[in-house]
């Protein structure tokens, strides 16, 4: 005999981010949310460590996110990437220039991507930082130009974007590839489970 009781009702998931890559990752795992755009500031404190940094602003953006849907039973998810090189911040380049400037410094060698997540309900929070190396080969300064006039990588951290065309310079990674791209997903499922029903 099939049983009639109700199944629980998944929990509401929103998503605190405008980052289209984020929203692509969730959905292709399955996950359905709604996006609720978060304001905050970016800027690293004086003195603050790229992990510390990263964690912070997903917690921030957790937090923002919440006020704006006051449901106490949702969960919302924040979260913030950067790239780091040399225990250097590069986030979003400024200009060309300086998106080309950080192409050279991560130019055959290896640099961490960092991932802070919050997830949030209600009055509790937990959230992790995720690491992954990524190496690049060596960048001529033709390749740095292609890749610039591209426009690819103007408004991401690091100033490309692994999952386009700068794939073609990037021969191996240690740890999430999603991560990379924005958001790892299996450490999100994680920290889902953590949380009480």
């Amino acid at each position: 005999m099939p049983d009639a009781r109700p199944k629980p009702r998944a929990p509401r998931l929103v998503l605190a981010s405008a980052s289209p890559r984020r929203a692509e990752l969730l959905r292709a795992a399955g996950f359905a949310f709604e996006v609720v755009v978060a304001d905050v500031d970016e800027r690293a404190n004086p003195g603050e460590s790229p992990s510390t940094y990263v964690r912070r602003l997903a917690a921030e953006k957790s937090a923002s996110a919440l006020a704006i849907v006051k449901d106490p039973e949702a969960i919302v998810l924040g979260a913030d990437t950067t790239v780091v090189v040399d225990d250097v911040i590069l986030g979003k380049p400024a200009s060309d220039d300086d998106g080309a400037a950080m192409l050279r410094r991560l130019s055959g060698r290896g640099h961490q991507v960092l991932t802070g997540i919050s997830l949030r309900r209600g009055a509790l929070e937990i959230g992790r930082v995720e690491s992954t190396t990524v190496r690049f080969a060596p960048l001529s300064e033709d390749d740095v130009a292609w890749y610039v006039a591209s426009g690819e990588g103007r408004d991401k951290a690091g100033a490309y974007a692994i999952q386009g065309l700068a794939s073609r310079f990037i021969p191996k990674i240690d740890g999430s590839y999603a991560n990379v791209v924005g958001l790892p997903v299996a450490a999100v499922v994680e920290l889902l489970r953590q949380l009480p029903t």
